[in-house]
Parts: C-alpha cells; sequence; structure tokens
C-alpha cells in the first residue's frame, strides 16, 4: 500500500468515525496568465497529499466504505501532442491505487450517484471558488430521486478541518523531502552570498542588482531538481529589507549594505524557507553587526524551546525577550521612556521593529496549514496586540513531526529617537524546525548563520 492509499484509507476511517459520509476533493485549476498563455500550473495541496497526482481537471471522490474514485482528463491524442502525455481514466486504477476512475465529463453525471444514500457530505469550503455551487447542483439532484427511495446527505462538512490535523503532522516521506528541499534552498543563498561579494569586489557595468541575486537563486534551485520556488523569493538591498514582503528588484547592492534574503524552493510538492541577512561586501559594520547578534541570540532563544510539549508560542515570547532587551540595550528604545525588558513586553513597544511573529507551520505550502490553537483547549483571557482583552485558546503543543520556521528580526526605520547608527537596517534570520523526539531538528542550517561564518564564506 502507497503513502497516498494508506492516507485515503486514513480518510476513510475518519468519515466512518463520523458517523459516514463521503469526501469530495478537487486538485486546483489551470490559470490564464494572459491571452493563450497559462500560468505553470501547480496542484492542490490536499489533493495531491491524498493522490499524488499533479494533473489538471481531477477530482477524488472517497466514502467511508474506503472506496475511492479518481475523476481525470480522457486521453486525447491531439491534446496531448501539444500539453503533454495524459494519465487517462484506464490508467489511472493501477498507477494510483484508486478503486476506480472515471472521465472528468462524466463528473456532474455521477456525482449524484455517488453522493445519493450517503449521511453527509463532506469537501473544502471557502478554498474552490464555485464549489459550493456544484455540490448544490448535485445534492438538488440526488433531492430529486427521493420520491425513488434515494435519500440525501443530511449535513455538510468542511473537509480541511480533517485534512489539516492529518498534514500537521509529518511522516518519514514527508520529512524526507522536506531535509532534500532545505538542502537545495541552503545551497542556493550559500551561491547568492558568494556571488555578492564576488560581484563587488569585481564590479560589472550597472553594478549589482537585487536580480542578480535572485537569479543565482533560482539557478540553483532548478539545477538541483527543485520545480519551483516556494515563494516569491525577497532579496532586498538596504533600506528595502524593512519591508517585509519586498520582492526582488532592479535596486543596487553597495558596498556597506546589508542584503536580506528570504527564499526557499519547492521540491516534489514540499516547500522549504529560508532568511539569512548578510553584507553585500562580506564585512558587517559595526552597527549591522550589534544588531544581528541580537537576532541570532533571539532565533538561538527559540531554538531551546522548540520541543514537544511546549507551545507553538513559546519560542516566539523566548525570542521577543531577548529582541527587547536587544532594543533597550542598544538605545532603539528608551529605558526612561519604556522601562525594563517586562515592562516592554507588557506594552508592547518593542512591536516598532518586530511585528510579525516568530514562526509558521510549513509543509507542502510555505505558510502550511493546522490549528495554531490547541484542539478542544478552552479560550482565556489575553491581551492583543492593541493591548485589548480579548478571549483566546492557549496555542498549540509542539508535538514530534511537526515542522515550524522560526524567524525572528529587527527593522529599524528612520524616526525621532532612533539612534541613526541604526537607520535603515533591516535583519531576520530564520530556519524550518522539525519538532524531534527531544528537540528540534533544524533542515536549514546547510547555511551560515553565524556572523563569522558568513563573513568567512564570503571572503572565501
Amino acid at each position: 500500500m502507497t503513502i497516498y492509499e494508506k492516507r485515503r484509507a486514513a480518510v476513510a476511517r475518519a468519515l466512518k468515525a463520523a458517523g459516514g459520509g463521503i469526501a469530495v476533493l478537487p486538485t486546483a485549476p489551470e490559470l490564464a496568465r494572459n491571452r493563450d498563455s497559462d500560468f505553470a500550473y501547480r496542484h492542490d495541496s490536499y489533493f495531491y497529499y491524498l493522490t499524488g497526482f499533479s494533473e489538471p481537471g481531477a477530482w477524488l471522490v472517497i466514502t467511508a466504505d474506503g472506496r475511492s474514485t479518481l475523476f481525470c482528463r480522457p486521453k486525447d491524442l491531439e491534446r496531448e501532442i501539444w500539453d503533454g502525455i495524459r494519465l487517462g481514466p484506464k490508467a489511472a486504477p493501477g498507477a494510483l491505487g484508486v478503486d476506480a476512475a472515471f472521465s472528468a465529463d462524466t463528473l456532474d453525471e455521477k456525482m449524484p450517484l455517488l453522493l445519493q444514500n450517503q449521511k453527509a457530505v463532506w469537501y473544502p469550503i471557502a478554498t474552490h471558488a464555485g464549489l459550493e455551487t456544484q455540490v448544490d447542483g448535485w445534492l438538488g439532484k440526488v433531492r430529486a430521486r427521493i420520491r425513488f427511495g434515494a435519500e440525501c446527505p443530511q449535513s455538510q462538512h468542511d473537509l480541511c478541518k480533517l485534512l489539516d490535523e492529518m498534514r500537521l503532522v509529518k511522516d518519514a516521506h514527508e520529512v524526507a523531502i522536506l531535509r532534500r528541499a532545505g538542502k537545495i534552498s541552503a545551497g542556493a543563498h550559500v551561491r547568492a552570498m558568494q556571488t555578492s561579494a564576488a560581484m563587488l569586489r569585481q564590479p560589472v557595468p550597472g553594478g549589482l542588482r537585487e536580480y542578480h541575486l535572485e537569479a543565482e537563486l533560482l539557478h540553483e534551485f532548478r539545477r538541483n531538481g527543485s520545480q519551483w520556488p516556494a515563494y516569491t523569493s525577497i532579496v532586498a538591498a538596504g533600506a528595502n529589507a524593512c519591508v517585509l514582503h519586498y520582492r526582488a528588484g532592479d535596486a543596487e547592492l553597495k558596498s556597506g549594505d546589508l542584503c536580506l534574503i528570504d527564499a526557499g524552493c519547492e521540491l516534489d510538492g514540499y516547500a522549504s524557507d529560508i532568511t539569512r541577512t548578510f553584507p553585500a561586501n562580506g564585512k558587517f559594520t559595526p552597527a549591522q553587526r550589534r544588531l544581528y547578534d541580537i537576532v541570532l541570540a533571539a532565533q538561538d532563544a527559540a531554538v531551546k524551546v522548540t520541543r514537544p510539549g511546549k507551545r507553538f508560542m513559546d519560542p516566539h515570547d523566548a525570542a521577543t525577550r531577548v529582541l527587547a532587551q536587544g532594543m533597550l540595550d542598544t538605545g532603539l528604545l528608551d529605558r526612561k521612556k519604556h522601562g525594563k525588558v517586562d515592562d516592554v513586553l507588557e506594552s508592547g513597544a518593542y512591536r516598532q521593529f518586530y511585528m510579525h511573529r516568530t514562526g509558521h507551520w510549513m509543509g507542502m505550502d510555505v505558510h502550511d496549514c493546522g490549528d495554531y490553537t490547541e484542539p478542544g483547549s478552552k479560550p482565556r483571557e489575553e491581551k492583543d496586540a492593541l493591548g485589548q482583552t480579548v478571549m483566546r485558546k492557549p496555542s498549540r503543543i509542539l508535538r514530534p513531526g511537526m515542522v515550524t520556521t522560526i524567524e525572528p528580526g529587527i527593522y529599524v526605520r528612520p524616526a525621532k529617537g532612533v539612534p541613526r547608527e541604526f537607520w535603515n537596517i533591516g535583519i531576520r534570520i530564520e530556519d524550518d524546525a522539525l519538532v524531534t523526539a527531544k528537540g528540534c531538528e533544524l533542515l536549514t542550517r546547510g547555511v551560515p548563520v553565524d556572523a563569522d561564518e558568513i563573513e568567512a564564506l564570503m571572503a572565501g
């Protein structure tokens, strides 16, 4: 039994435990980019998780008795000449381990028959435009057959909720891919660092630009078998690093600038996510080094508490305490105005320079699925980002197999009262952490993170 068959069997068991029912799941549609040209196709993550099938136009149906049915594009010689070979319904059961397969052209004909006499229908809610309407249409046809003895499902449920829990904890197959993806991405960051230093040592016409380093990342991703970038690469020179979702542009990197790169590849459907900040010429200035070491210490503190039994927010709290203390020590925050570190944490004053969370789930999607609060827990009073009292559930308890990023940062925009030596410095350090039985494994440390090691790498 393949991993995909095991996952489908797990879904069937969950449906049976819930009282019976049927699950319906489409893959992602093809999207037009412009006239006569589509965006490069990428499957739906939930669909691929259960099938390993990456063709567009496909649907998966699973029933509580364990039976799985695939609808896929029919064989078509003319389209295959233009777009590539299709698996086709005849070959699908043998190739994918499904019990039956039909042409997607017959979906509207067969779905009402599959839905009738099922107690409930499960499908991803609010993820595929028009899907709810499509399901309603099929159920309408079932309801029209009630006088002939057919029964219509009495309830509808969100399939994502069920699959999110399955995907949150990675199996050995997934971990192996994530390790490889992390290794490829780390190599790409190394290449970008070395290229930056080399191009500033031997200047080129037009200067070193952000897009030059983005090109090095993409080259290394593809050269090592990655299919895509996992997300749009951030290559930010100087002050651009203070824009959290900045995209690589044409800004020039000059000697003395910092460069922040947030980039990772996608390999076989799984993402990686690395951020490194380095001096474009290979040598940190004293002010840059001072803030860099604070961010690295914050990441170290977060890594130490990323282990089973701790909660998802514990690494963030550990990192934020180190960052807040560093802000006071460097004068980014005035002690006379903001007090001690506990005062800074309570007031939220640190958010002027650190405004995002320290991590997120990662897996098939770079911001992967899964609840961030512990299922079954009761809400309790907490302070939100504005200092207002809100009711929240405790954050998720970390368990082996979960994968989270650890990415503290400091971003200093010019402002009154902020030491000028730190203006326009943006620093983030990010690694992917697999929670293990005793702690966590950093999957992306194939690229240096210590400032001295970065300088040594770039000097070479």
